[in-house]
């Protein structure tokens, strides 16, 4: 049988809305009741769930941190989240907050999980690490009129969302100017995601700077089932392509692997260019070349903006901040120039 409230109450001799006061440390409760209704909770062996705890209580202190559907290996070892989640903590220290992470395999999951943390007043707001056009958390957070940021551009809602994101659409645009300046005129974009909004405007900047520059455009190279990988060779073949801006950094090292087991070498045969600038630009040789889209940024201001919307210190009915980047140059890109 489960301890309760009551039972606490009635050993310690008090009330039950002095021990849910003891729970949440009340200036009210004299420290002397404070410790006779913390021994009785040991002796008992009593551990206040968060509704209980948060009963009576205006604030959690505590973030929401919202990671996408982990439903592949490169999701789960993306570097990217981990960091963000480190930067989010360090930010949400200096406000005396801590930090919850809902995380799932699929949205569904996701949103039972983000609900409970609201319905308990686990977390006072929520950031979301990720825009993807099937997630049904945003539409749940908007109606509640739950405070939450966005690292990442929103699909819809512009109006009704803060969000701090890169201009990834620039970000496209400046990698494929790299390898254009490098000598390449045949260039691929390679994704494993066709759903996040981060994929569309980094594709939409590839297109861009391929159309300014008069060199031919070619679809996007998706690897979203595993029956894509057979069609890569099939595809290198075709478009004598000898260039690759690859969707991040995680990802552009598979593609290097794939990509020298088919006979190709890197970069001799063929360049390649990513994103985020993580651990995975220095693991394996060669080195890659990579968009630093500064990491530490994004999930501090995302949680300074939280803050702002939990204090009412700046009600924005929408916000957008965007983060520099910089290009890093290692050894994945050949000059053709000088070849």
């Amino acid at each position: 049988m489960s301890i309760t409230v009551k039972d606490v109450a009635k050993k310690a001799g008090v009330a039950t809305s002095t021990v849910s006061r003891v729970i949440n440390n009340h200036p009210s409760i004299s420290e002397e009741t404070k410790r006779k209704v913390r021994k009785v909770m040991d002796e008992l062996g009593y551990t206040p769930n968060l509704a209980a705890r948060n009963l009576g209580k205006k604030t959690a202190s505590a973030i929401g941190v919202v990671l996408p559907p982990l439903n592949t290996k490169e999701r789960l070892g993306n570097p990217f989240y981990l960091e963000t989640i480190e930067t989010i903590n360090e930010e949400a220290r200096k406000f005396n907050m801590s930090v919850a992470v809902a995380s799932a395999r699929d949205f569904d999951t996701l949103l039972a999980n983000v609900e409970q943390m609201h319905r308990q007043k686990q977390v006072d707001g929520f950031i979301l690490t990720y825009s993807d056009k099937y997630d049904p958390i945003i539409t749940y957070l908007i109606e509640k009129k739950i405070p939450f940021t966005l690292i990442g551009q929103p699909y819809t809602q512009e109006e009704s969302i803060v969000y701090v994101d890169n201009d990834n659409q620039l970000l496209g645009k400046q990698a494929t100017d790299h390898l254009i300046d490098k000598g390449h005129q045949r260039i691929l974009f390679i994704t494993n995601t066709t759903h996040e909004n981060l994929y569309f405007e980094r594709y939409f900047g590839y297109q861009k700077a391929l159309m300014m520059a008069n060199l031919p455009l070619f679809p996007v190279v998706s690897f979203e089932e595993t029956q894509d990988y057979p069609e890569f060779l099939e595809v290198l073949q075709e478009t004598k392509a000898t260039a690759l801006v690859v969707i991040d950094d995680l990802f552009a090292v598979r593609i290097i692997q794939l990509a020298q087991l088919l006979g190709y070498k890197v970069p001799d045969d063929l360049s390649v260019i990513s994103f985020n600038n993580s651990i995975f630009t220095t693991l394996t040789h060669p080195y890659l070349t990579s968009i630093d889209i500064d990491v530490a940024s994004l999930g501090s201001i995302a949680t300074q903006q939280l803050m702002a919307q939990l204090t009412n210190q700046e009600m924005h009915s929408s916000l957008r901040v965007v983060v520099p980047h910089e290009l890093i140059q290692r050894e994945t890109v050949l000059n053709k120039k000088f070849k």
